[in-house]
């Protein structure tokens, strides 16, 4: 075998490769291999799961969406009627008055009577009844 033929003097560092080009072994694209087949109908199985999934979550997250407009038209019919009847009461809790209430077959009460409790709600009964007593007379 000859001598290869030096292009340079210089010797090649170590970070310079060289390409080899010689036949080895190679990847044959020809030929299927085994389980070539089942993985793609696994893939596709997949791809056909993951699709329904993301259209199954749209569709849901939409229909929240509509869900959440219609409840917030349905709070404020609910809130305008209770104000109305709110109104209503304050407007007829106003025509109330005491001397109503004779007619009615009510009157006023004309002797209270106390529940004793011991202990600090006993204490707090009796400075609020007190008050009260106070108020009346």
């Amino acid at each position: 075998m000859k001598n290869p033929i030096k292009i340079s003097k210089h010797i090649p560092s170590v970070l310079q490769g060289s390409l080899n080009f010689a036949p080895g072994r190679s990847i044959s694209w020809t030929i299927e291999h085994p389980l070539e087949q089942t993985a793609f109908r696994w893939m596709v199985a997949l791809v056909v799961v993951f699709l329904c999934a993301y259209l199954y979550f749209v569709s849901l997250s939409v229909l929240n969406v509509i869900a959440r407009k219609e409840a917030l038209s349905e709070i404020a019919k609910l809130q305008t009627s209770t104000s109305d009847m709110e109104h209503d009461y304050f407007a007829l809790s106003q025509g109330v008055v005491p001397s109503e209430g004779e007619s009615l077959g009510l009157s006023p009460i004309s002797a209270i009577s106390y529940v004793y409790r011991s202990g600090n709600t006993a204490m707090a009964g009796q400075t609020i009844a007190a008050n009260a007593i106070a108020q009346t007379l």
